[in-house]
């Protein structure tokens, strides 16, 4: 099959390629799930192995430092590649692979030298997945186009959780019934099946080649690329605007994600049932409310839904540290969750919608790269606070700050110039 052009849009491709790229998107959301299901107990896995709490957190440290140090030169390597999608698959699967041979080290190390060595893998594994974390916009963009992308992710996102959330369940029902650490091992090793999965669909995607970059882009060196796309965030684009909001509530949800389970078990005693019914609502509702975020956003765009969604948000650190029964939680976190999935949609969208189609991956490199920063400072800083003043004032803080996010799509009119040019491409 010919090479697609770089300057073909999604919509000049034949439409068995756009049905055979649509299914291998899905069926690598399956894949993805698999392997999301299986990562859910890494933390756990390295915790019965006897490791401290500072390795523990290091699963969570690890990918947000890499992506700090990696997101401009790899955008900057990305950049000039004619086919993304090979770097899309690829590092997905390397990324896949590193859970398997987490699963072999307990055949050939103690229970303390394993839990080192899962850190290591796991370090090393945060290079691939900066990149996957870059292509994965990208591509998903350009598979789908501009008027099919929300419809497409909600789709995968909706199998991608449905698929998560069983394996989680059969995971856990395992487990109990087969002796440590030989019970984690098979579980890991089994998530080959998903990274196979994953792998096989994912080399499928055809889309357009990339525009090649620009001579005097090309010919930089690195400090001066990185200092250029830098001074991206200072100039008052559509692109920054959303990019400086998107950080500024992004630290606030951070903030406070790691101080949810901490105040449930600390302040309100609750027990395991709750907690894991809580988990269950919150990613549950995930499978119907993409599916309304996209229908709304087809009919009055995407700034009411950023809007609403960031609003809603806010909603959820602020009621949880007025609550003083567990059984409420429940209810604010399928409101979350719903909120939560139209976020997810619209800042895939608007992402895409203000970046410079000709260089796409660079600024999608920059948009990770201050997710990344949110990501390493905004649990830090939230659980330093609840040490300091306890977990009520430190979710009202992450709650006030969501709110200074979402002021800031709204004062800046994040979304509003991305939505004239969707309206056009409607026929």
């Amino acid at each position: 099959m010919p090479i697609l052009s770089g300057r073909r849009t999604r919509h000049s491709q034949p439409a068995d390629i756009q049905k055979q790229n649509e299914r291998s998107v899905l069926i690598d959301g399956i894949g993805v799930g698999i392997v999301t299901g299986v990562s859910t107990f890494l933390g756990v896995f390295l915790t019965r192995l006897g490791a401290s709490p500072f390795l523990v957190g290091l699963i969570t440290a690890l990918p947000a430092l890499t992506g700090i140090l990696l997101s401009i030169p790899a955008g900057r390597f990305l950049e000039r590649q004619r086919n993304m999608a090979p770097w899309y698959s690829l590092p997905r699967a390397m990324v896949q692979g590193s859970f398997v041979l987490m699963g072999l080290i307990p055949f050939f190390m103690g229970q303390q030298a394993t839990a080192y060595a899962i850190i290591i893998i796991w370090a090393l594994a945060t290079i691939p997945q900066t990149i996957v974390n870059i292509t994965f916009t990208v591509v998903m963009g350009a598979v789908a186009g501009p008027r099919r992308r929300q419809y497409l992710m909600s789709r995968r996102w909706s199998v991608l959780g449905a698929t998560t959330a069983i394996t989680v369940a059969v995971i856990g029902a395992f487990l109990d019934n087969v002796a440590f650490p030989l019970n984690y091992q098979i579980v890991f090793l089994a998530s080959f099946a998903g990274g196979a999965l994953s792998f096989l669909f994912s080399r499928r995607l055809t889309i357009p080649d990339n525009p090649p970059p620009k001579a005097e882009v090309a010919g930089q060196s690195l400090g001066v690329y990185l200092t250029d796309m830098l001074s991206v965030l200072r100039e008052p684009t559509p692109f920054s605007r959303f990019v400086i909001s998107a950080f500024v509530f992004n630290l606030g949800m951070m903030m406070a994600l790691p101080l949810f389970p901490l105040y449930w078990v600390r302040q309100l005693n609750a027990s395991d049932f709750w907690i894991g019914l809580i988990n269950t609502t919150n990613n549950g509702v995930l499978l119907v409310a993409y599916f309304i975020w996209t229908a709304l956003t087809r009919r009055k765009g995407n700034v009411l839904v950023l809007r609403i969604c960031v609003f809603g948000l806010v909603l959820y650190p602020l009621l949880t540290a007025l609550t003083l029964r567990v059984e409420p939680l429940v209810f604010y976190a399928a409101l979350a969750g719903i909120f939560g999935a139209g976020l997810n949609l619209v800042l895939f969208d608007i992402s895409l919608a203000t970046a410079p189609p000709e260089r796409t991956a660079a600024y999608i490199a920059l948009y990770q790269l201050t997710t990344y920063v949110a990501t390493l400072i905004g649990p830090l800083v939230g659980t330093l606070l609840a040490d300091l003043f306890g977990y009520t004032p430190a979710l009202l803080v992450g709650a006030a700050l969501r709110f200074a996010g979402a002021l800031l799509f709204v004062w800046l009119g994040v979304g509003v110039t991305a939505e004239r040019p969707r309206a056009v491409q409607v026929t």
